[in-house]
């Protein structure tokens, strides 16, 4: 049972990323999925999220708008599309799996009740 999180790398300000977390040993399909951030000697801020059956979305006020989290359930896949790419999205960014809490309410972004992470993917916005 794994997630993968991959697609980090390192973009110009302005420019678009598409981050993926894949899972293998477990159907994606039933977990509601949230993408998490992190940089050095903060912490794990929730980015966005996605529900399982019903597909609802939330993000971070400091994301919307640039942000999108789509779901490929044939392929395993959840994706986080970032453009409008800022220096303050600098980040790690790590992918999680669980049933709950759902993505709507204000409970969409912690991380306790997250039964499955990915490792990690180093997204670096510079000129």
């Amino acid at each position: 049972v794994q997630l993968q999180a991959s697609g980090g790398g390192l973009v110009r300000p302005g420019g678009s990323l598409r981050l993926s977390c894949t899972a293998s040993g477990f159907k994606l399909d039933y977990y509601v999925i949230v993408w998490f951030r992190q940089v050095p000697g903060k912490g794990r801020e929730g980015v966005s999220c996605i529900g399982s059956s019903d597909g609802n979305t939330n993000y971070a006020d400091s994301v919307k708008g640039r942000f999108t989290i789509p779901r490929d359930n044939g392929k395993k896949t959840v994706y986080l599309q970032m453009n409008s790419l800022k220096p303050e999205d600098t980040a790690v960014y790590y992918c999680a799996a669980g049933r709950a809490p759902e993505c709507y309410g204000g409970r969409w972004d912690s991380m306790i009740g997250r039964d499955y992470w990915g490792q990690g993917t180093l997204v670096t916005v510079s000129s």
